[in-house]
Order: C-alpha cells, then sequence, then structure tokens
C-alpha cells in the first residue's frame, strides 16, 4: 500500500513518517494534491497553523471531499483532523468540508494544552487492543462536530469535554499525537493502515454505538 503524507510546509513530519511505515507500507511525502489523491491512502499531518495549510488546500476542495466520500482512507491526525471541518476560529481559510462543524478555541485555563490526557474511546475498530488510551496531545483549538455521532472518542481539560476523535467513512481523525503517545498510540496508527488496507470501513461501530458513545 501506497500512503500519501502531504506536507503544508512546516514542522517534522519525521516521527510521523516513520510511524507509518513501521506498519510495512510505502509513505510518499508529498506537496502535490493530484498525487495524493491518485495513492492508497492520505495522511493530514498535526504541524502548522490552519491559515497556513488551508491555504495548501487546492482551490476547489471538492476534489479531495469526492475522493474521501469515495471511499480514500484518510487519517488527520490534529491539525489534520481540523482540516476535515469546515472552518476554524485560529484563522481565515476553509477547511475541506468533510465533517460538518468548526473548530473552536480550547475553553481552558492553560492553552496550548501540552501533554498527556485521557481519552474515552468506543468499539470503533480503530481502537482495537488500545484501551486504556492515555494519549500526547499538543493544541489550542479543538473540534466541535455539528453530530455527535461523527465523534468516537473525547477528552476534557478544566471541565470541557471535546472530541479527542472522529470517523467520517473511511476518514478518521485524531486530535491527539498517535506518533508521540507511547505503545498504544502506535497501535492507532498500525490498527488505521490494517483497516485501510483490508479495505475496511467503520465495521457498522457507528451503528451499534448510538446509544453507548461516553
Amino acid at each position: 500500500m501506497n500512503v500519501a503524507l502531504f506536507d503544508y510546509g512546516a514542522g517534522n513530519l519525521h516521527s510521523l513518517r516513520k510511524a507509518i511505515e513501521a506498519c510495512g507500507v510505502d509513505v510518499i511525502t508529498t506537496t502535490d494534491w493530484a498525487e495524493a489523491l491518485r495513492l492508497d491512502a492520505l495522511v493530514l499531518p498535526g504541524v502548522g497553523a490552519f491559515g497556513h495549510a488551508a491555504a495548501a488546500l487546492p482551490e476547489d476542495r471538492s476534489a479531495i471531499r469526492v475522493a474521501l466520500e469515495g471511499g480514500l482512507p484518510c487519517l488527520g491526525i490534529c491539525l489534520g483532523m481540523q482540516l476535515l471541518f469546515d472552518g476554524s476560529d485560529e484563522s481565515d481559510g476553509a477547511g475541506i468540508g468533510l465533517l460538518p462543524g468548526r473548530v473552536r478555541r480550547l475553553r481552558s485555563a492553560v492553552v496550548p494544552q501540552m501533554g498527556w490526557n485521557d481519552v474515552v474511546i468506543t468499539g470503533d475498530p480503530v481502537f482495537r487492543d488500545a484501551a486504556p488510551l492515555i494519549a500526547y496531545y499538543a493544541n489550542s483549538f479543538v473540534c466541535e462536530p455539528t453530530h455527535a455521532a461523527d465523534a468516537i472518542a473525547w477528552s476534557e481539560v478544566d471541565g470541557t469535554r471535546f472530541a479527542a476523535a472522529v470517523r467520517r467513512g473511511r476518514t478518521v481523525g485524531f486530535q491527539f499525537h498517535p506518533e508521540k503517545s507511547s505503545v498504544q498510540g502506535l497501535r492507532l496508527i498500525e490498527n488505521w493502515v490494517t483497516l485501510s488496507a483490508r479495505g475496511e470501513a467503520d465495521g457498522g461501530a457507528r451503528g451499534a454505538l448510538e446509544g453507548g458513545r461516553p
């Protein structure tokens, strides 16, 4: 499987690339959206600011939406998860718009949130063998999905509960950094790669969890 790791032009992608390659797939770092959407899967990394990354999106975001809605597996990490939404209070610029909702500033006494935090997970297959999950965060903004069912995990800081992970079809987003979250975080990346290679989506997990979200 050939995985496109998109480079917005900011940050160090080395640790994320190594984590994906450790799953036995080839990773192609690219700044070319045409190339990225031709490969077998897409990773939107968690580096940079929303406005800068949004400027790196193609002018017509529909090409990405069509690819993801058509089944191209995608993993969005931190900023990459935020780009899946309509827009962000951090800066101007439209996101991909795959997930209805907006990115808001984290309501916390200390911003950014830097460090480890508990993640309350659901039975989504991407979390297989990853419980209990404590993940590493480095963020000032969080996603507010319009549809609660799009969230598949939650975290809390200073009494503010926010979406720690989302899913829409074969697209998964993590607000935390799995590549920096020790063994359990690397397990999540491995699970995503495995599910993507098998051609699986959510395995029906969303319907089974409608009454069981935390």
